[in-house]
């Protein structure tokens, strides 16, 4: 497994100083020159480049949709995997407004895909139903892992400069909802949310599908690829995988929503050297998401009430890493200017 350095601090300890000479009061675009900072440590550049960003989607199928916590039926993943390589999704329309290289992984869909515009990397057809078994065995969800690896190393291959990682596989938010339970020991009901929309008695059923599961397998929170192989999705090991080999790479990461970060709270369980590569690109609607963002101490850069996945939040928020770029390399200093500085007091 590549080893992930940690962040370059010189680096980053060069670039809060230059952020200084710039012509603004120091601190005054606030967080937007954390990000830089961030940024400057993550890829050990004083002027670090984010584009072009490539995003990867990861679609699977969950065994526990036949257990009717969604609202949306199993066959839905494959229609939806279709309609990302037409371009009609959401993903692609954001994805396209960023020039972002944008890649469909079959990591587990469980319909029979064909034809271009997908990469054929799967690991099983689906998981099987945490609610009576395992999702998958231990291998499987290290050969899931590694799915999300090598996407992550062709996106870096082909010149990327940020990952976005994205996913649709129907009952996800089941699968989640139960590995953050797991992970934290957070009680359920204070974690399961609508997910696709589901309410009332289906989304008391989702609950105790979860409560169930978790009591007749009691994952070891110290287990993080057991919790992983108990309760995951396919396209929750490879984007906690994809994000594992970005850092690596020294690649910034833009984490989406509840599912993106229950994936990134698993890889950095596997790996904590991970943690400074992530940025969180948005706050979900779904109520798990502020546990699994407190359990990472991160703070999103957007808060728009989202709760579509795909990578959809993390692609709104990418402009905000081009402006933290754009102020370091484009900004003119106080002297350059011919402008005074605040005067030492």
């Amino acid at each position: 497994m590549p080893t992930i350095a940690p962040p370059d601090a010189a680096c980053a300890e060069r670039v809060a100083r230059y952020l200084d000479t710039l012509t603004k009061p120091p601190g005054s675009l606030g967080r937007l020159e954390a990000l830089a900072v961030a940024l400057a440590g993550i890829t050990g550049e004083d002027f670090p480049r984010v584009t072009p960003p490539g995003v990867v989607v990861f679609a699977a199928d969950h065994g526990v949709a036949e257990e009717g916590v969604s609202a949306f039926p199993q066959s839905v993943t494959a229609q939806m995997v279709a309609n990302f390589v037409a371009g009609g999704a959401a993903i692609n329309a954001f994805a396209r407004r960023l020039g972002a290289r944008l890649e469909v992984v079959d990591t587990g869909v469980a319909a029979d895909l064909s034809g271009a515009g997908i990469v054929h990397d799967r690991v099983r057809s689906g998981t099987a139903n945490l609610a009576r078994e395992d999702a998958m065995r231990r291998d499987e969800a290290e050969a899931a892992l590694a799915v999300g690896r090598r996407a992550a190393g062709r996106a870096a291959e082909a010149g990327c400069r940020c990952l976005i990682a994205g996913e649709m596989g129907i009952a996800n938010t089941t699968a989640s909802s139960a590995m953050l339970a797991a992970l934290t020991g957070t009680p359920v009901a204070e974690l399961v949310g609508p997910g696709t929309g589901v309410s009332g008695d289906a989304l008391a059923r989702k609950r105790a599908v979860i409560e169930a599961a978790l009591a007749e397998r009691a994952p070891d929170p110290a287990d993080p690829l057991g919790v992983l192989a108990a309760l995951g999705g396919l396209e929750i090991a490879a984007m906690a995988g994809a994000y594992l080999e970005a850092a690596a790479r020294r690649l910034p990461v833009l984490v989406d929503g509840f599912i993106a970060t229950v994936a990134a709270l698993t890889a950095c369980r596997l790996d904590p050297a991970l943690r400074p590569y992530l940025i969180f690109g948005h706050r979900a609607r779904e109520p798990g998401h502020a546990r699994a963002l407190a359990a990472l101490e991160a703070e999103p850069l957007l808060d728009l009430e989202l709760r579509l996945g795909e990578g959809t939040g993390a692609a709104l928020a990418f402009p905000l890493l081009e402006a933290a770029t754009a102020m370091l390399g484009e900004m003119a200093t106080f002297a350059d200017a011919g402008v005074d500085g605040r005067e030492a007091t």
